[in-house]
């Protein structure tokens, strides 16, 4: 199967280290981490029992309340994130990612990056002038209670992404994946005590190199944004063309483009141009081969209002990119197949995560009209010569049309055959009848067949699966949105071989 893509109740005391202690005899210490001091947990329990924390600044935190609770129950409410008054080794670890959430694409203000350090402030004040008034025990408990919020959201944002693909009609089960994200465990088992931040929260990644590669990107294009922000950056606008300029043609702003090409790392001549010679084509080239344009080397209006895209968009696509990566299910069993519908490419994995191979792939036209919806599900049948069955849409959209103008002979010279429900072919419809959808129309198998020799289904409620295809005209487009909803594979011989590997053999 391939996977194509949830005791006893005292009454409370004012005073610090009082019935908390005592209570805490009684709990059943679930943390791993090292035990702290008690000597807050009235004051932690009182935080934690409110769903908003107004020093944070998003105050509102009751979708996480549940799991803070959990949190300090599993430690008798003591302190996780300072030690003898100084905030721990993890604590500062952690500050230290938010402020550097960017890089990750995340809003480092999502986890109060800017305030942290008047709150590091305060905790030091407190510590130096040894200070233990009721004032100074609710900053050190809130101090706590907001590192623990912060991190529960940002770690939740690193594995499940910000935004529920649920309500942009993504079909991907987050919440099962949230259901197995066990954030309380995670911080007290291996964060609160870590020495090693980073290594650990890289853990709840995506653990596909793909991830890792755009995460990769995205440092260096925070880098180049900045640059391009500055007064020298280089935030060049290319003039327009009429006609794509190739080898030595004309072009005004030569010099401008050869920065611009240098400035992703297109081009390394330091030369400067005097005609649109072979060594600008070749950066072009390598250029509209890294963003999707047809890689020929000539400059198109397409490749210039792509050079003309700030920088600072190019961080948010590519922080969109690692967002719509942390939806997909964090571990496949089976071995995997993407199709990265914008990229109109097809990458398939091996049971050992490594790339099987990619390919050119046909989906759905964009833009409302035949859109290839978002999903994610398992890979359960592949037919060979398969009929084509189809769908009310289109035979209304579009047979009824052609049978209006060519007659109903325009059913047969394309390889079309009305049918009942149990499968018997019908002779002698009308155009009313089909307009009326009594019966139904497939097309025989065939070259000539829409789906080509062998379709692979992963079922769905809404039809759609991949498939070969006679037009391989398409393949050699750069925009491929040309299909009805189905992927449209380039070379579907190779799919099939790799899936149906091993069957059938003990």
């Amino acid at each position: 199967m391939t996977a194509v893509l949830l005791g006893m109740l005292l009454p409370m005391s004012g005073c610090k280290g009082g019935w908390k202690a005592v209570v805490a005899k009684f709990h059943h210490r679930k943390a791993k981490s090292k035990p702290n001091t008690t000597d807050y947990a009235d004051i932690v329990d009182q935080v934690v029992n409110s769903p908003q924390l107004t020093i944070l600044k998003w105050a509102d935190y009751s979708n996480f309340q549940p799991q803070v609770q959990q949190f300090y129950d599993d430690r008798n409410d003591e302190l996780a994130w300072t030690r003898d008054g100084k905030p721990t080794e993890a604590a500062t670890g952690l500050i230290s990612l938010f402020a550097d959430a960017a890089k990750k694409g995340l809003r480092p203000e999502d986890y109060d990056a800017s305030r942290w350090p008047q709150r590091l402030q305060r905790i030091e004040t407190i510590r130096k002038t040894h200070d233990t008034s009721d004032n100074a025990d609710t900053v050190i408990a809130q101090f706590d209670v907001a590192i623990t919020i912060c991190a529960m959201r940002f770690l939740s944002d690193l594995h499940l992404g910000r935004v529920n693909p649920e309500t942009l009609n993504f079909d991907i089960d987050v919440p099962g994946k949230r259901a197995a994200f066990d954030l309380p465990g995670l911080l007290n088992d291996q964060l609160v005590d870590a020495e090693d931040v980073p290594s650990i929260v890289a853990t709840v990644e995506p653990g596909n190199p793909m991830y890792a590669a755009t995460e990769k990107a995205l440092a260096e294009y925070l880098l180049l944004a900045q640059e391009q922000d500055t007064d020298a950056g280089p935030r060049i606008a290319l003039p327009s063309v009429a006609a794509p300029v190739s080898v030595g043609g004309y072009y005004p702003a030569l010099q401008p483009l050869l920065v611009r090409l240098q400035l992703e790392g297109d081009s390394s001549t330091t030369q400067a141009p005097v005609m649109y010679d072979a060594g600008l084509s070749a950066s072009v080239k390598h250029y509209q081969g890294r963003h999707g344009l047809t890689a020929d080397g000539k400059l198109t209006q397409a490749t210039i209002d792509s050079l003309n895209v700030p920088m600072d968009v190019r961080v948010q696509q590519l922080s969109d990119s690692l967002e719509r990566w942390r939806w997909l299910p964090a571990n496949f069993i089976n071995p995997r197949v993407f199709v990265n519908l914008p990229e109109f490419i097809v990458r398939a994995y091996d049971p050992d995560h490594t790339l099987a191979f990619k390919m050119k792939v046909v989906d759905g036209e964009a833009e409302g009209n035949h859109d290839t919806p978002m999903f994610v599900r398992s890979m359960r049948y592949v037919v060979f010569r398969p009929y084509w069955n189809l769908p009310p849409s289109i035979i209304k959209k579009e047979i009824v049309p052609h049978l209006e103008k060519s007659g109903m002979g325009y059913l047969d010279a394309h390889g079309y055959e009305l049918y009942k429900n149990d499968g018997t072919v019908v002779t002698g419809a009308s155009i009313d009848d089909v307009e009326h959808l009594r019966y139904g129309i497939r097309q025989r198998p065939g070259p000539k067949n829409s789906l080509g020799l062998v379709k692979f289904l992963f079922p769905n409620e809404y039809d759609v699966y991949m498939h070969s295809t006679p037009e391989l005209n398409l393949f050699n487009l750069t925009r491929r949105d040309k299909s009805h909803g189905c992927v449209r594979l380039q070379d579907a011989a190779q799919m099939a071989v790799w899936v149906l590997q091993g069957e059938g053999r003990g």
